[in-house]
């Protein structure tokens, strides 16, 4: 469990949401994604991508980081702080939801 720059709380548990106003473009290792709302633009690296595309295939953050853990090397604590962090810049931007 961690504590969200807006002080909310995200469990291991939770599983998260892309909303409908948020598109997602993969293109040469990286990804785009843009708030049509907001016209919000934000870059994802190979790693972000990878952890986004788990984000959405998971029924957890939990699960998401287990399978991440499968490919990189990284123990499991740091890759399920590095979620709450995209999580955490991601909710900022309107890009992503967090289902308790």
């Amino acid at each position: 469990m961690t504590i969200t720059p807006d002080n909310s709380t995200i469990s291991l548990d939770a599983k998260t949401s892309v909303p409908e106003h948020v598109l997602f473009q993969e293109a040469s290792g990286s990804a785009a994604l843009l708030n049509l709302d907001t016209e919000t633009y934000f870059g994802l690296d190979d790693v972000g991508m990878a952890m986004w595309q788990e984000l959405e295939r998971a029924e957890t953050i939990s699960a998401a980081a287990e399978a991440l853990e499968q490919v990189y090397d990284a123990p499991l604590p740091v890759l399920q702080q590095d979620l709450f962090a995209l999580i955490a810049e991601l909710q900022a931007h309107g890009l992503i939801t967090v289902i308790a």
